[in-house]
């Protein structure tokens, strides 16, 4: 039986989250309440069946080792198998790769051990519930060596521009892949890949000096293989920047959307933490909200997200906003169009206000007093 291994690269994501990479990567955002943007590329490839994944972080990654521990949430704590955080710690004087190369090169005892053939590679900015059992299906049915997974932006985002579009003919194969605007057709950043053509593409890049399997190995050689695109349906988001982040979260606040992501089979997976239910005391009002377990809320909540544990005083107002874990809003705040990151106390009667397309960003631990 034919099976996918899989591969989390991180080394391409740069931090456009700004404060709230301050101090993590961006694979370890928190997200929709009590998700963190990893989960969604973890949980779609352990839902495909793949029972051994590797993460390629070069910085920041001390939050998302602690997010992940031995892949157990994900069924990843495996006998054979499992999941393997891979950071770059090496030292090979001899080496002479660079960028993401250098995680293929210095790893490849990763994939030579594996059992799998085939190779899904993500990243964490693209997230989605998909099931990529059929797209590898059809990889095989089509004898590709390299299989995109692509998306139709029928509305064009600010977001999208800085991903490749695919050109393909009526059949599929990929004739091109540029950044051409006008084309609707958007690469997710998803693609397998036949293990040994992925080995023979790292040698051959590093042999030339190349830094960037993606855009080196596939892109450069595109005229040499058979490329193929599998189109994704269902709800699906990119996540590069602020103010993406924030527009990505608020759209879950519509039910239709949150449906779609997070009630469809097989579900997305995260980090068990048990925490009590949310406690609500006599002043708390709360509409079109997301509130998740361990919090006490005394105050007035309005389309907003509030992660674990946020204690909300009376008195307090918070409107289209994100609270993430274990912040503490005194009474008399007002809070509107604001991310504030985990462990952030905002003192009494503070007024942070920002703007749908630039929310005020609190840093995480940050205390907000006159």
């Amino acid at each position: 039986m034919k099976t996918l291994m899989g591969l989390i690269n991180l080394e391409h994501e740069h931090h456009y989250l700004h404060e709230l990479t301050y101090f993590r990567n961006g694979a370890s955002i928190p997200f929709a309440g009590r998700y963190r943007m990893i989960d969604f590329t973890l949980s779609n490839m352990t839902n495909s069946n793949i029972k051994e994944v590797a993460v390629f972080a070069r910085n920041k990654y001390r939050s998302l080792m602690d997010h992940l521990g031995t892949g157990e949430h994900w069924e990843l704590d495996r006998r054979n198998g499992g999941l393997f955080i891979l950071p770059p710690d090496w030292n090979d004087p001899s080496d002479i790769s660079k960028g993401d190369l250098q995680f293929f090169h210095n790893n490849r005892d990763y994939f030579k051990r594996g059992k799998s053939s085939y190779v899904l590679i993500s990243g964490s900015q693209f997230i989605s519930n998909t099931d990529y059992k059929k797209a590898f299906d059809f990889h095989l049915d089509r004898g590709a060596d390299v299989t995109l997974i692509s998306t139709t932006a029928e509305t064009p985002l600010p977001e999208h521009g800085s991903y490749y579009r695919i050109a393909s003919d009526d059949a599929g194969w990929v004739q091109g892949i540029t950044n051409d605007k006008s084309n609707p057709q958007l690469f997710t950043g998803v693609y397998i890949i036949n293990k040994d053509v992925l080995m023979d593409i790292v040698d051959h890049c590093i042999a030339h000096y190349k830094g960037n399997f993606f855009a080196d190995g596939i892109i450069g050689n595109l005229s040499k293989l058979n490329v193929q695109t599998y189109q994704n349906d269902g709800y699906s988001a990119f996540i590069n920047s602020i103010e993406s982040f924030y527009r990505h979260n608020m759209n879950l606040l519509t039910e239709e959307n949150y449906r779609q992501l997070f009630y469809k089979k097989p579900f997305i997976r995260t980090k068990v933490s048990n925490h009590p239910p949310v406690k609500y005391r006599d002043k708390a009002f709360v509409s079109n909200s997301i509130i998740a377990d361990g919090g006490v809320i005394n105050g007035d909540v309005d389309s907003s997200i509030l992660f674990r544990g946020v204690t909300v005083e009376e008195g307090a107002t918070i409107k289209d906003s994100i609270i993430m874990q274990r912040c503490t809003i005194e009474a008399g705040v007002h809070l509107e169009n604001v991310i504030l990151d985990k462990d952030v106390h905002v003192t009494a009667n503070q007024k942070l206000i920002g703007s749908k397309k630039k929310p005020y960003v609190v840093a995480k631990r940050q205390v907000v007093t006159n």
